[in-house]
């Protein structure tokens, strides 16, 4: 199988498993991929990314590639926009842990994600201008959002790659640890106990409301107060603030 999945508890773990390709994404894998997001089982409340044999995903699988005309290339890139569409807004937490190759549409993957680990040897890159390509899976607006459009633009100009450490300063990663999947693990266990309501409007609303003018922004953040702070949920935070216990949020 090309995606394995493990469900411990509230979370569920998934690794692209083509270790021989350094798990390069191919239409089928990301399908499989997006539909987990877009539809996981009772139960399951954040999600650990990785991938086998050493590397996260060192891009599109250019062997399964054929020639495309232009209207067929659009159409194939509006599915990743699709499918990475449902890795970001399916309404779970994506934890990556990445090591070795995060490299054109892996880096399109993680930065769908939500929370990025790397490993010490990951490398970083947006290669697809030295092979005469146009990314197509969304790094212009996620990459670009994290990095600024004139780094990404310098990034697939020169075919620069960045380790882990550099990759935390400009955002690429959010933590650098020896053991990414354990790291990736602990804080999907983490996010796992919010609750859910919170968690889903960390991951919806901040993005959209980023991309709106500032006063629709701010009434959109009020819209989310509101709904969150009048929930069961927040009550019961309420209470386990002034008792000095932990929060049992609904499951």
């Amino acid at each position: 199988m090309s995606l394995l999945i493990d469900i411990d508890g509230l979370v569920a773990t998934l690794t692209l498993n083509r270790p021989d390709k350094r798990n390069a994404m191919n239409d089928a894998l990301l399908a499989e991929l997006s539909g987990f997001c877009d539809a996981p089982p009772d139960g399951v409340r954040a999600i650990v990314l990785t991938g086998a044999g050493g590397h996260f995903c060192a891009g599109l699988d250019l062997a399964e590639q054929s020639e495309r005309s232009a209207d067929e290339a659009m159409v194939h890139s509006r599915f990743w926009h699709r499918a990475l569409e449902r890795v970001q807004f399916g309404g779970l937490p994506v934890v990556t842990a990445m090591s070795g190759a995060v490299i054109g549409g892996g880096l399109e993957v993680a930065s769908a994600c939500h929370v990025r680990v790397a490993g010490p040897d990951v490398r970083f890159q947006l290669p697809e201008g030295q092979r005469g390509f146009f990314v197509g899976g969304g790094a212009t607006v996620r990459v670009g959002r994290i990095i600024g459009p004139d780094r990404l633009t310098e990034m697939m100009l020169t075919g620069r790659s960045y380790g882990a450490d550099e990759g935390m300063d400009l955002g690429l990663c959010h933590y650098v640890a020896d053991d990414p999947l354990a790291k990736a693990h602990e804080l999907a266990i983490q996010i796992a106990s919010n609750a859910r309501l919170s968690n889903y409007f960390a991951i919806h609303g901040v993005a959209r409301i980023n991309a709106m003018a500032p006063e629709e922004g701010l009434f959109a953040e009020a819209l989310c107060t509101a709904l969150a702070q009048s929930s069961p949920d927040a009550q019961e935070g309420f209470r386990a603030f002034l008792e000095k216990r932990k929060p049992r949020f609904q499951p």
